[in-house]
This record gives C-alpha cells, sequence and structure tokens, in this order.
C-alpha cells in the first residue's frame, strides 16, 4: 500500500472534504458514525474496508473506526451504523482506539484535528473476526488493494 491508486471517490453529505464534521459525530454529540457515500469504477472489488484515524492525536495517530468485509453491492454506509461486530449486510468491525467494537467519534483533548476517513477498495474477501486492529487489518489487505480514498474531517472542542 505505498502507493495511492485512484478510481474510487468517498464523500458524506455531513460534511465537505477538509470541512468541519458537525459535533453529532462526535463526542460531544450523539457519537454515532457520520453516513459515508463513495463511487467505484473497479470491476474487480469484492469488499471495501474503512478505517478513521486522527492524525494529530497527542500519541501519534489514533484509530476511530474500523470496518471491513463490507460488500462491493454497496455504496455507502448510512449513519449510526450499530456497534456490533457482525452487521447485518456482512460487514465487520474491527475495534478502535478506545478499546471498543466500532465507531467512536472525534474527541480531541485540546487544539484543531485532522480526522481522516481511509476507504479502501479489495479484491478479497478477508478472513478476519469482529474486534481485529487496525494493524491486523492493515497486514491482512496487503497486496489486495485495488484503490483507496480519503475524507479529512476537521474537528475541535467548542
Amino acid at each position: 500500500m505505498t502507493e495511492f491508486r485512484t478510481g474510487i471517490t468517498l464523500t458524506s453529505p455531513a460534511f465537505e472534504n477538509q470541512g468541519r464534521i458537525p459535533s453529532n459525530y462526535t463526542c460531544d454529540g450523539e457519537d454515532v458514525s457520520p453516513p459515508l457515500m463513495w463511487v467505484s469504477v473497479l470491476e474487480k472489488t469484492r469488499t471495501y474496508a474503512l478505517i478513521l484515524d486522527d492524525l494529530d492525536a497527542p500519541l501519534g495517530v489514533f484509530t476511530h473506526w474500523v470496518i471491513f468485509n463490507i460488500p462491493a453491492t454497496e455504496n455507502s454506509l448510512p449513519e449510526k451504523v450499530p456497534p456490533f461486530g457482525t452487521l447485518s449486510n456482512g460487514a465487520i468491525q474491527g475495534r478502535n482506539g478506545f478499546g471498543n467494537v466500532g465507531y467512536g467519534g472525534p474527541c480531541p483533548p485540546v487544539g484543531s484535528h485532522r480526522y481522516v476517513f481511509h476507504l479502501y477498495a479489495l479484491d478479497i474477501l478477508l478472513d478476519l473476526q469482529p474486534g481485529i486492529t487496525k494493524q491486523d487489518l492493515l497486514k491482512a489487505m496487503e497486496g489486495h488493494v485495488l484503490a483507496e480514498a480519503e475524507l479529512v474531517a476537521i474537528y475541535s472542542k467548542a
């Protein structure tokens, strides 16, 4: 995954790229996942994976969401994805930096932080269990990434 591959775009109706994520999706609000949508022109995609990282966390990159095996037939994630290990569409959620399965919203201790949603188109259905870490997912994805896209949100406490 050393080179950035195009062929996929990621957006959200809740915020613009490089825009402020609404507080509803943070620890200052409901702390629910935002809606996400993507467009892909890749025919060989079998699944998608998504990782949400805080690039400005005091102790280094902090992971807020790990979800994978999103079926290739899907082109979005709804608002308020439930914190279940396995979702009804077969997608599987890993453990975030808070130690929980599913989404954990932005919650910066101080200052403005950049939160990057990384979406990966994969040519494989991953044989991994719910609750895995980001590192486990990245290792399993090696050699299987067809394309990737990023969406950046900004957040700071009021």
